[in-house]
Formats: structure tokens, sequence, C-alpha cells
């Protein structure tokens, strides 16, 4: 039996922060940003939103039905970003937005934009969650293949950054490839930018 996936909607907002939160409240990626514990699980959930909303205004999310799952897209055109003049710092607004005290949330945002491909068009998936007490069942992997389908289809590439060596092995055999270099957080966890060709 397949697995129904479904577009979101701004009307999906506080299901899929939740979600999100709690989810992605321990990985080693969020618990780098927010240290210390106490402090994460208060203002993880604000991070979550808004990245949500970037998604839900600029790019796209896909949940499946029942809720249990949700992936954050954009569709990344080729060439560079964020340089218009004039443009607004995206790593600095969003510090101010969440955590201002916190130079990690704007750390993370200018590392992970300094190593995102530019040469070519691709669809960029930003962040995927399983509910906890769902995870292992495929998901995700189904989530993460309706998208990689289309690219098929359309002849477009694929990126992430993996952010645990679980979800690395994962998208390796869904033909995504290790660039090569980790992007490595200061005193903190690697990430593994990966990259996916389209399968003809």
């Amino acid at each position: 039996m397949g697995v129904a996936i479904r577009r979101a909607g701004a009307a999906d907002r506080e299901d899929v922060i939740r979600l999100l939160d709690a989810a992605l409240v321990h990985d080693p990626v969020s618990s780098w940003v927010f240290p210390e514990e106490g402090h994460r699980l208060r203002t993880h959930r604000a991070l979550m939103g808004a990245f949500l909303d970037i998604a839900l205004d600029e790019g796209y999310v896909d949940v499946t039905e029942d809720g249990a799952a949700a992936a954050l897209w954009w569709s990344v055109p080729a060439g560079p970003h964020g340089d218009d003049a004039g443009a607004e710092d995206g790593p600095a607004l969003l510090r101010r937005a969440v955590d201002p005290g916190n130079e990690r949330v704007e750390v993370i945002g200018r590392l992970t934009e300094a190593i995102h491909p530019t040469d070519r068009a691709h669809e960029y998936l930003h962040l995927i969650a399983v509910r906890p007490d769902r995870q292992g069942e495929g998901l995700g992997t189904a989530l993460v293949t309706a998208v990689l389908d289309r690219c098929d289809r359309d002849g477009l590439h694929a990126y992430l950054e993996a952010s645990n060596a679980r979800s690395r092995d994962l998208y390796a055999r869904l033909g995504f490839t290790f660039m090569g270099t980790t992007l490595d957080l200061p005193d903190g966890p690697p990430m593994w930018p990966m990259w996916r060709a389209p399968r003809v």
C-alpha cells in the first residue's frame, strides 16, 4: 500500500511545526545550534516555525496525508543566490527573529549557504521530519521519492545536507552521492552535502 502525500498549506502550519520540533529537537545539528537542552526545548520550535514559514512562502512543503511526516523543499535555479544588491541578510534576519543572542543560528545559515551548489538548477531538501513513534515505516523515504521521481521525469538534480550518519546512508540508497567534503560545524558535528543526478 502506498503512502498518500499532499502539499501542505497555511492551515497545516501549527501541526507541521509541532512535528518538526518533536522529530528534530534532539538531532545533532539542532543540539549544536542550541547546546543547552533547556534553552533548546524552549526555542527550537521557533526556529522550525521560521523555516516552515519560509518554505511555505518561497518553496513547498509535502506532508503525508496522516500528518506523520513532512518535507520542506525549494526549487533552486542555477546561478549565484543571495547576492542581490540591497537584499536582506537571511541568516542575520533569522537569528534576530528566533534567538538574537545565539550566533549559531546565523552561523549555520552562512555555512550552508557557502557550500550550496550554484552551477545547476535543483530541488533542495532543506528539512524532513517523521514523528518519532512512526519512524522506520518508510514515510520519509516516500516523501523524498515522490520528488525524486519528478526530478527524474523532468531532468532535475537534487541536493541536501544530511545531518547524521543514519540519514546520510538512507539518502545514499536513494541515489544521492556525498560530495566529498563534510561541513564541520565549529566544535560540532559534521554535515554531509549530497547531490543526486536525475536517473534517465
